[in-house]
């Protein structure tokens, strides 16, 4: 199997997955990158699957159906464009000849989901939109910081060498605000160094390992003390025991972030 980042805007990843025989695409916001990538390699396209309703993930869905006839699937409480096979936690995608699990991940939309294949080439992926970032998560636009919680909760308790498939290059800017959080912190010191060394090189940070996120990312680490107290010490009301709390408090520091 190949797992290739195609670049699309100005950070946005769309994941494609190929055997040599044919592709799936995850959150084409845009057709272009995935028409030129299967012009050369000359592959199908069998499956769209998308995360949550954004424009810049589902913007290149319509032109890419119709180029191809491949098959959409896609989150089943948000607005999407019909035809789309609507899927929920418990549901799965076969393609490719892999079974893709959906997991609800609430929390930077209200319907958001992500995928997770527990075997691809002997190690798991997973495709989590905008929910889970490298050193980050995203914003909450619909969902509250208990749907966030749970969901990264979730997705922390993955194996480790789970390969974590991020929409956006958002890394070194999350890392920055990290360090904030943890600045005494040696796995996010040497993570960094290793993810600028790569965007020097004009190469992608992801994906991720969920072992590397468990260690560095602030948002999978709200239980921790240190975590805890510089929440606290943005917002003197939190409580440090409260992990929903801490998360809360870490998301606005985040977005006020410079």
């Amino acid at each position: 199997m190949t797992l290739l980042p195609l670049p699309a805007f100005s950070d946005n990843y769309i994941w494609m997955l190929h055997d040599g025989q044919q592709a799936l695409v995850v959150d084409p916001g845009e057709a272009a990158p995935v028409l030129d990538a299967l012009r050369a390699t000359g592959l199908p396209l069998r499956a769209i699957l998308v995360t949550h309703h954004h424009g810049d993930h589902t913007g290149g869905v319509q032109e890419l159906r119709e180029a191809t006839g491949a098959q959409v699937y896609g989150p089943a409480q948000e607005p999407m464009p019909e035809p789309i096979a609507r899927l929920s936690q418990g549901d799965a995608v076969t393609a490719l000849g892999l079974r893709l699990q959906v997991l609800d991940v609430p929390g930077h939309t209200s319907g958001h989901i992500a995928y997770y294949c527990p075997d691809v080439d002997g190690a798991p992926v997973l495709f989590c939109g905008d929910t889970l970032f490298s050193g980050g998560c995203g914003r909450l636009f619909e969902g509250t910081p208990a749907q966030m919680q749970a969901s990264l909760d979730a997705l922390a308790a993955l194996p480790g060498d789970t390969r974590v498939c991020c929409a956006h290059e958002y890394t070194l800017s999350n890392l920055k605000f990290a360090r904030a959080v943890e600045p005494h912190n040696q796995a996010l010191l040497q993570y960094t160094s290793a993810c600028e060394t790569l965007r020097q090189q004009g190469r992608p940070t992801l994906p991720a390992l969920m072992a590397t996120e468990r260690n560095i990312n602030p948002f999978l680490r709200t239980r921790e003390p240190d975590v805890a107290r510089a929440a606290q010490g943005f917002d003197a009301q939190v409580d440090p025991t409260d992990a929903v709390a801490v998360l809360a408090a870490l998301r606005q520091w985040k977005n006020e972030f410079r």
